[in-house]
């Protein structure tokens, strides 16, 4: 059975909170979380202070997404606003394992980000010591991208390194995933889901959350 994160970045943020409560009523496991700098993806999305609040108003979990350079930097800011797992990129911190270690000293899950041209093979010396990976299938930064194919051998592969090591790793997708491919893409060995434009950009948001669980379980 995967999961299904709703990714916040493309709800409606003059009423997150009854964004929230929307996907809440439709069964959502996760609230995927993308924090953007300006600095490692072109975009500024929202930080630490805003995820205090919001944690406030809803008991999901937060899945928290560092798209930011030299994450270590802010680690302590988003435990303390209530991340319950904190993904960073391997490509934008120098000390990935330090990176690690340090989110887990606080006790939250830790996950590593790939972008599409990074390969597996990157997370070999440290795999053992993350709780979720996270494989980006567009270019981070941007909501409404469309899903890259090449990732579909990237996510079966990184499903198999999993599995023969017998590894209690989330295995996460997030980028161009709609309700026409969403099943592809769990059949290719994904756990957990992140869905944005097709989830929060529809009409009945409710009824969307409850489609996507439906095609995934």
């Amino acid at each position: 059975m995967a999961m299904l994160a709703p990714s916040l970045l493309s709800a409606d943020f003059a009423n997150l909170k009854e964004e929230i409560k929307k996907i809440e009523d439709g069964g959502a496991h996760y609230l995927h979380l993308d924090v953007m700098d300006g600095v490692y993806v072109p975009n500024i999305s929202f930080g630490a202070p805003v995820i205090k609040s919001l944690r406030r108003i809803t008991k999901l979990p937060f899945d928290v997404h560092l798209m930011v350079d030299r994450p270590e930097r802010y680690i302590k800011d988003f435990v303390d606003a209530g991340s319950d797992i904190i993904t960073v990129h391997e490509e934008a911190t120098v000390h990935l394992h330090r990176t690690i270690q340090l989110i887990k000293s606080f006790g939250v899950k830790a996950g590593v980000s790939l972008n599409p041209s990074t390969p597996i093979e990157n997370l070999e010396y440290v795999i053992e010591d993350i709780d979720l990976i996270l494989i980006m299938s567009v270019n981070p930064g941007f909501g409404g991208q469309s899903f890259i194919h090449a990732m579909a051998d990237k996510i079966k592969k990184t499903r198999k390194i999993i599995d023969e090591r017998n590894l209690d790793i989330i295995l996460e997708v997030d980028g161009g995933i709609k309700l026409n491919n969403v099943r592809e893409i769990v059949d290719y060995g994904a756990d957990l889901i992140v869905a944005g434009s097709d989830i929060f950009g529809v009409e009945d948001v409710v009824q969307r959350t409850k489609d996507f669980i439906k095609v995934i379980v």
